[in-house]
């Protein structure tokens, strides 16, 4: 597979590949419980996952999600409800509004209220238009679907209120 920039960076090469993972471990989790609410982020050594489930079935998901990525199922590594698949059109129509309302202001003898309406509209349908670029940014810029030979080293559980948090430790 083809080396992206970032794989230059140990330390986002393993952030990027933990990513992967964690999405990977959500994929395998809501094939076997659909409906199952769960939440995570990764960092370097691996990942923390919100998912009310016993340590054993989160252990079981992830090395399945490694051994998937690992067979090359790298389209895991892109979960729909990422983060980034907001943060991207967000910042993209932040952008476009900030932009409109600079140009309108500066040009136009217009009310206030007109060029927040604009900027509004630009912003709204920039949103919807730069979607697809929240699922293109994860799948090359903040995870690596080949995760080598990343190892999960422990599976760790603490239950907090009702619920449990688990974090995931991995070295490549």
């Amino acid at each position: 597979m083809k080396k992206n920039l970032l794989d230059y960076i140990p330390f986002l090469r393993r952030l990027r590949r933990n990513h992967a993972l964690e999405h990977a471990t959500m994929q395998v989790l809501s094939e076997r419980y659909p409906g199952l609410r769960m939440a995570g982020i990764s960092n370097p050594k691996g990942f923390l996952m919100v998912a009310d489930l016993p340590t054993e079935l989160m252990t079981e998901a992830t090395l399945d999600a490694k051994r998937r990525l690992q067979a090359g199922e790298i389209e895991l590594a892109v979960h729909p409800n990422c983060g980034s698949n907001i943060a991207v059109p967000a910042f993209v129509a932040s952008m476009v509004a900030g932009s409109v309302l600079a140009l309108t202001t500066v040009h136009e003898k217009k009310p206030k209220w007109y060029h927040y309406l604009v900027a509004t509209a630009s912003a709204v349908t920039t949103f919807f238009l730069a979607r697809p670029l929240g699922p293109i940014t994860q799948k090359y810029v903040t995870t690596n679907g080949d995760i080598g030979d990343t190892q999960v080293t422990s599976v760790f559980t603490q239950r907090v209120l009702n619920g449990s948090v688990h974090k995931v430790d991995t070295e490549a």
